[in-house]
């Protein structure tokens, strides 16, 4: 039987163990009877927000009413997928956007609720000799993203994703590419099927969303034909 809560602790445990696993997610997931959608989370959670988001969700984070809609309208406008929108306005959970499109669709108001808490600093533009600087301190202080969040006044995850782009590609990996997408022929066999998922996974998502809109034109053409004489 699953284990019904965990520690943040454990949580982290669980990350850990994950990264350095010599099994496949679904094993791994079955030997630690948990879901790969909460591992996945848990995975989102501490790589954005730190040991703060593996507490638990209450009372540390909130959403005003303008995010939610546009958070929304974002997914289904078909240029986003349900993963790229919860990492975008940084949400906690896909299930969270499930049921603020959910509220919409049914014409429910999505009201403000619950604020971030203040420990946790939004991302702002940097330059990439910043970028360095805040790698070279995360690093000489035993990668302690939080830390280095609060000092310099950046996102935890933009530091996380830093670091981890320093490490892998070095200071390359610290300028900013948004916006240089490569041509075909640059790109690697396996940065083409990369592409050509994302691309598949994106039409997916915009099908669902297409199909789920035009389900509720006609239920409300079906109500709308009821209410007439």
């Amino acid at each position: 039987m699953a284990k019904s809560a965990y520690s943040a602790q454990e949580k982290l445990d669980l990350i850990i163990t994950y990264q350095d696993r010599k099994t496949s997610v679904q094993v791994f997931c079955q030997q630690h009877k948990i879901t790969e959608d909460t591992l996945n989370k848990w995975i989102y959670l501490y790589q954005t927000y730190g040991m703060d988001g593996l507490q638990g969700s209450n009372g540390w984070k909130r959403y005003s009413k303008n995010v939610k809609i546009a958070a929304v309208l974002d997914y289904l406008s078909g240029s986003y997928s349900m993963n790229e929108v919860v990492r975008k306005y940084e949400m906690s959970s896909r299930s969270l956007l499930k049921q603020w499109i959910r509220n919409y669709n049914d014409h429910r108001e999505l009201k403000d609720t619950k604020r971030m808490n203040n420990s946790m600093i939004k991302g702002r533009s940097t330059t990439p000799e910043e970028r360095l600087e805040i790698v070279m301190y995360c690093l000489q202080n035993e990668k302690n993203y939080h830390q280095a969040s609060e000092h310099f006044n950046v996102s935890y995850q933009q530091v996380y994703q830093w670091v981890k782009k320093y490490e892998k590609e070095g200071e390359d990996g610290l300028q900013d590419n948004r916006g240089k997408r490569k041509a075909e022929p640059e790109l690697t066999p396996e940065e083409k099927i990369q592409r050509e998922m994302k691309r598949l996974e994106q039409e997916n998502e915009r099908l669902r969303a297409e199909n789920a809109f035009l389900k509720k034109l006609e239920e409300l053409e079906r109500r709308r034909l009821k209410k007439r004489p």
